[in-house]
């Protein structure tokens, strides 16, 4: 089958985007019936809304704690929830050595 270049316009924004022959080649290769909705800018913005930042190096929430072992104040990527103990990054290579 033949695909040409077609103009969409975006759901989200409005905006005019080209679902270009190679996309619809693509779209057909993945058994995807539909056209895209979102022109390729608000697709990556609700991609990142969905799944955050994502990929390496994206900054995640981190939660203040106070280290179990020796009080200095830190921060986890997780919520504590006050009945297990949380450590500082030194203290837990430490503890993580030890086990």
């Amino acid at each position: 089958m033949s695909f040409q270049d077609k103009s969409l316009t975006c759901a989200d924004c409005g905006a005019t985007f080209t679902f270009s022959a190679e996309d619809q080649e693509f779209f057909q290769s993945k058994g995807y019936t539909n056209e895209p909705k979102r022109c390729p800018e608000c697709r990556q913005a609700r991609k990142a809304e969905r799944y955050g930042s994502g990929g390496y190096g994206a900054k995640r929430q981190m939660f203040p704690a106070t280290c179990a072992q020796c009080g200095k104040a830190t921060e986890v990527p997780f919520q504590p929830r006050g009945d297990k103990p949380v450590y500082c990054s030194d203290c837990y290579r430490q503890t993580r050595v030890s086990r």
